[in-house]
């Protein structure tokens, strides 16, 4: 009884406490690399600036979010493969950059851009980088770390080296892991000796030279020897001819000596 009197007189609360509530609404999905960034611990110093660590966070991209006050970023230790144009464009005041222990196999020009007036180090050490390119760093007078790269060393990379703008000595530990040319020793050297102490594209230039030259000795050799062996071999024939015609002679001579005696 009590029921029915309450679903009489309040059908409305009665109705809406039977009803099921709708679920919630599922959270909203937040871009990785937005969160990735509040997982980087960031320290202000009154000397330093600020200062962002995101290492060690397996990192495919450059995170977003990050402040334009940022002075020292870490990056290292991640998996991140490339750099676009313009990835710190808005770090105006960054002076030190650590990129190191990642996958960067690709620089797109222009990926330091706006960082030639305040980064004074910069580190892209143990990559998957194997050349240099002087768009990439256009405007960096800084020391950069590129050892424990795949550096590969032809007649290009040697051209490159010498239109830098990188601090010269940064390249004095790096060392060429592969080379065009092997056999002349480039594998093992350092950019600097390359750059100061060889000639590469001068190697490449004078290989086929010297490889056409030593292809037409071989030919004129040959045109020599056949030469001579036809000269040879004409010698014998007439040699045999004069021979004969010695040997016709001789008998014709023996001949009319006989015939004359016979005569007389």
């Amino acid at each position: 009884m009590l029921h029915l009197l309450l679903l009489l007189l309040l059908p409305d609360i009665v109705m809406t406490s039977s009803r099921r509530l709708p679920p919630p609404p599922p959270p909203r999905r937040r871009d990785s690399q937005v969160l990735n960034i509040r997982l980087c611990p960031q320290q202000r110093m009154p000397t330093v600036g600020l200062t962002v660590r995101c290492s060690n966070l397996r990192l495919t991209k450059i995170p977003a979010g990050l402040s334009n006050r940022t002075t020292r970023l870490f990056l290292d230790h991640n998996l991140i493969t490339s750099l676009s144009s313009g990835s710190f464009a808005h770090l105006r005041l960054l002076a030190e950059l650590d990129l190191s222990h990642n996958q960067l196999s690709f620089l797109e020009a222009g990926c330091f851009s706006g960082l030639a007036a305040s980064l004074r180090h910069l580190d892209l050490s143990s990559n998957q980088l194997s050349a240099l390119d002087p768009a990439v760093f256009s405007g960096l007078k800084v020391h950069a770390n590129l050892t424990l790269n795949i550096w590969n060393c032809d007649c290009s990379m040697q051209v490159r080296c010498r239109c830098l703008d990188l601090d010269f000595s940064s390249l004095e530990e790096v060392i060429c892991r592969t080379s065009d040319l092997p056999n002349l020793g480039a594998v093992g050297v350092s950019l600097v000796s390359l750059v100061e102490d060889w000639d590469l594209c001068g190697s490449v230039k004078r290989s086929p030279d010297v490889l056409s030259l030593v292809t037409m000795l071989l030919w004129f050799l040959g045109l020599l020897l056949c030469f001579f062996y036809y000269i040879h071999q004409n010698t014998v024939v007439a040699r045999r001819h004069f021979d004969y015609l010695q040997f016709l002679q001789t008998r014709d001579m023996k001949k009319s000596k006989t015939i004359s005696n016979i005569n007389f």
